[in-house]
């Protein structure tokens, strides 16, 4: 059990964020909710808090520092300690590289990778003092792994990846660890608000055809789960605050393919050259419309 530990958990308003702050809080955490829309974390702090769990919702945008640092004090103020620090919030976009404007690219980065010194550099203070906690980036196969028409987000998940090995070495054997999270798809909203438009209509054009190109061409896809509800996602990485490991991958058949990467990446991108040219084809009949 978490009794006793505190929990700062952002983008808590929904998917993996909001029932990772219900799991961790039945576990016995105090959980310290923050994201931009102030009424849903209220409603599920409300939740928590109504089910006996303690639970405190801050209102952050930890794309500026100053919100970041005031999180973190806050949840410091209030419960006197931080053990756990998920940095859950993210967006993605949807256009290809040149289609890309600076404005994206600069929003991409803010979200999902300068908040990431402005609340783990105030956080490790805390916890060194403690001696102990858990710092969980999550980042996405997207950080491992390059996805056409979301360059902008690949190459933040990619830093997000770094960053947290980077991190890792700095804190061995000071009794906190630092993980980073690469699930596939979930089911929450993240296609439907990625700057550029939803991304919904482009997946569900998309499908049909990768699978007609995958059997004419007689390509194997990769063998990667499909798309998993936020609450299995959350559960797996709170088995992680109790048993922290380098990377948590959510989703079968990732580990296995980023090997196949590793050993061989040409290989490993003939199973994708069905999902490169549907997504191609079906990006190029969009921009017409």
């Amino acid at each position: 059990m978490l009794n006793g530990k505190v929990a700062v958990i952002t983008g808590a308003s929904s998917g993996i964020g909001a029932s990772l702050a219900v799991q961790i809080a039945r576990e016995g955490a105090a959980v310290v909710l923050a994201a931009r829309r102030k009424e849903k974390l209220e409603h599920l702090a409300g939740e928590i808090t109504g089910a006996g769990h303690a639970a405190l919702a801050v209102r952050a945008d930890v794309t500026k520092r100053h919100d970041a640092e005031m999180l973190i004090r806050t949840a410091v103020d209030r419960f006197g300690r931080i053990d756990i620090l998920i940095n859950n919030a993210g967006r993605g976009h949807f256009a290809s590289v040149e289609d890309t404007t600076d404005e994206v690219i600069r929003s991409m980065f803010e979200l999902n990778v300068f908040s990431l010194w402005y609340t783990t550099r105030p956080a490790l203070t805390q916890m060194k003092k403690e001696g102990s906690g858990h710092i969980i980036n999550v980042a996405s196969m997207a950080g491992k792994v390059g996805y056409p028409y979301n360059s902008a987000y690949v190459a933040a998940k990619h830093a997000c990846v770094g960053f947290t090995h980077a991190l890792r070495m700095e804190l061995m054997e000071t009794g906190i660890h630092a993980t980073v999270v690469c699930p596939a798809g979930v089911l929450t909203d993240w296609a439907s608000v990625t700057e550029g438009g939803s991304m919904l209509p482009f997946f569900s054009a998309s499908g049909p055809v990768i699978k007609r190109l995958a059997s004419e061409r007689n390509v194997s896809l990769p063998a990667i789960e499909g798309v998993k509800p936020a609450d299995d996602v959350a559960g797996q990485i709170v088995r992680c605050i109790y048993n922290p490991v380098a990377e948590l991958f959510t989703h079968s058949g990732s580990a296995e393919f980023l090997r196949l990467i590793a050993e061989d990446r040409s290989e490993a991108e003939k199973h994708q050259i069905p999902v490169i040219l549907g997504e191609r084809e079906v990006y190029d009949r969009l921009k017409k419309l």
